[in-house]
């Protein structure tokens, strides 16, 4: 004879094995490549990942945006290097937004998917810049 486990305890219990995920989370985290396996993350490395890839966003803009059309022409450099900065840049900013989503996914951050949203948009808007810039090389 079984019997019944009061709710109060059954929420405790650690021992009922790994806890299902809706279908969309389970897509997620296959497509960001995120085993089971892997330690879930603390906010200390998570927070810290976020700021990196707003920091090389930030500078990239920076530089993209005020330090290249102002600066440059003033300080002698000639134009058209800003594609040969932009690209590298935009790249690096991605490879780091690409990691800070993956980082709220292993936190199982309550957040994740509203930063996902952010940094997809942030990626799109970077890409965006990325394909300008090669359009301005290649022309």
């Amino acid at each position: 004879m079984t019997t019944a486990v009061p709710a109060s305890e059954a929420t405790l219990r650690t021992d009922v094995g790994p806890a299902r995920r809706p279908a969309a989370d389970r897509f997620m985290r296959r497509l960001l490549r995120i085993s089971p396996a892997q330690p879930r993350l603390d906010e200390t490395e998570l927070r810290s990942a976020f700021s990196r890839s707003i920091v090389v966003s930030a500078i990239r803009c920076t530089l993209t945006y005020l330090v290249l059309p102002f600066l440059a022409p003033v300080l002698g450099v000639a134009a058209g290097v800003g594609p040969w900065i932009g690209i590298p840049l935009g790249a690096v900013a991605i490879v780091f937004n690409v990691k800070s989503i993956r980082r709220f996914w292993r936190a199982d951050h309550r957040w994740r998917w509203a930063y996902t949203a952010i940094g997809t948009t942030v990626i799109v808007l970077l890409l965006v810049l990325v394909v300008g810039d090669l359009v301005e090389l290649l022309t």
